[in-house]
């Protein structure tokens, strides 16, 4: 059961950490893909280039952190209501245990 344990831990490990690389892998791109972005970055100069790539760095990490947040929460309590169907209730509407007691 431990090795299992240790297996998941590791292919999540290495799986965020894929994800992560492919992230910062992306960073120079991400103000391509807008028009207007692209269009006052032209016209401007290096402080409003750099003005414009720390908005996209605003814009960009909240909802990132939100997005992790509740995607962990998820992953935490993906067992939660699969537990609790499994405790059977008594006549007087008492959760017991897995053998009767409470």
């Amino acid at each position: 059961m431990r090795e299992a344990t240790k297996s998941a831990k590791s292919r999540w490990l290495v799986g965020m950490t894929a994800v992560i690389l492919l992230l910062a892998s992306a960073l120079p791109v991400f103000g391509q893909g807008c028009a207007l972005c692209y269009t006052q970055a032209a016209n401007s100069g290096a402080r409003m280039i750099q003005a414009l790539r720390s908005g996209i760095l605003i814009l960009i990490v909240p909802p990132a952190f939100l997005y992790t947040a509740i995607a962990v929460m998820a992953y935490r309590r993906r067992n939660q209501f699969k537990d609790d169907a499994e405790q059977p209730e008594s006549d007087f509407g008492i959760t017991t245990g897995r053998h009767g007691e409470r």
